[in-house]
């Protein structure tokens, strides 16, 4: 389903949009976690895998849409190998992928696992469905527990949020939907930050007499001006763009456009081009890169693309295979394939 991959849309750095305060009109709380208030804000409308900051815009946008709405219903927390990624899928959509005790302890043991496997490159996490990343703790299962559940609750997630704030592999939280609270803890502590339009950020902690924690403390008074303090204070809320333009994202994307529209060939074949040339000299990387020239001339795609883009300019091209999917680590391997006496020598 994803050599690493999946379907979204190319990063794009956005470096304007504007900040809106509205004035406040009553609140709701979720009847999901029971904290995290769905309106009534006032809203403001190293290791070398950290060397991928080419190849980080295409994983973090092709992994975003695909994988979200496919999984499994009776686990919480989905935790998988693709490809090259340690993948983390928060998977109580009813909930609004709430964060609980039991999701905490299998998360943990697993990221600090990846984080230590020489063949893990990338950790992503992301909410199942479009509504939510993820929208705090579950409050309400921490409240009806004993002393002893809200102990180990809130020292196991902050232990978390640690982890992942020291954590040696790159990690990509796509904060699409509401994302609060234990939800912004499990994102904004890692190297990347995806939102989309549909990004909902707040820090409503003090609206049930709590405060901003998941280290708050840290990330919020370093924000640009006094916008943390704001935020902590008041429980404003940032949506889509403006949580790029706050720097609580590090990336926006736009969830509805151009990425299927890419060849899923090119698309894999760029992501293990960027992989590997990452560790390569300059030689290396163009010997490889003739290698795939010369694929590229010999297969479907490029002819196709020439074709819809400048000759018959229909933008209409026909890709085969015509899936991430359906393109195999085999054809991908081909592509690759050293040209023996034909290979480009300096």
């Amino acid at each position: 389903m994803f050599y690493f991959l999946a379907s979204s849309c190319m990063t794009q750095f956005l470096l304007f949009g504007k900040i809106t305060w509205d004035l406040p009109q009553g609140s709701t709380l979720c009847p999901s976690c029971g904290w995290c208030w769905l309106n009534g804000f006032p809203e403001i409308t190293t290791l070398k895998a950290l060397r991928f900051n080419s190849f980080k815009r295409i994983n973090i946008t092709l992994h975003h849409l695909r994988m979200s709405n496919h999984t499994d219903a009776e686990q919480e927390v989905l935790l998988e190998r693709k490809g090259c990624a340690g993948v983390i899928t928060l998977n109580r959509p009813k909930n609004l992928n709430a964060l609980n005790l039991n999701m905490i302890r299998q998360i943990y043991p697993q990221l600090k696992t990846w984080e230590q496997d020489p063949e893990t490159f990338l950790i992503i996490i992301k909410g199942t469905g479009a509504k939510a990343f993820c929208a705090g703790g579950d409050i309400i299962e921490i409240v009806k527990g004993n002393q002893k559940i809200s102990q180990n609750f809130f020292r196991e997630e902050y232990m978390l949020n640690n982890a992942i704030g020291s954590c040696q592999k790159p990690y990509v939280a796509f904060i699409h939907g509401i994302t609060m609270g234990g939800g912004v803890g499990v994102s904004i502590h890692g190297h990347f930050r995806v939102a989309t339009e549909k990004s909902l950020f707040a820090m409503p902690e003090t609206a049930i007499g709590l405060f901003p924690d998941v280290g708050g403390g840290y990330f919020l008074p370093r924000l640009q001006g006094k916008l943390g303090y704001l935020l902590a204070l008041t429980g404003f809320r940032l949506k889509g763009r403006d949580v790029y333009t706050a720097g609580i994202a590090t990336h926006f994307v736009d969830s509805e456009k151009v990425i299927n529209k890419m060849s899923p060939t090119s698309l894999k074949i760029a992501l293990r081009q960027l992989i590997e040339g990452s560790s390569k000299t300059l030689q290396e990387v163009l010997t490889m890169e003739y290698r795939l020239s010369q694929a590229c001339m010999r297969g479907h795609d490029f002819h196709e693309g020439v074709r819809a883009v400048l000759i018959d300019k229909d933008q209409s091209p026909k890709w085969k295979p015509a899936t991430l999917k359906e393109v195999t680590d085999e054809d991908l391997n081909n592509f690759f394939k050293s040209l023996g006496s034909n290979d480009l020598k300096f």
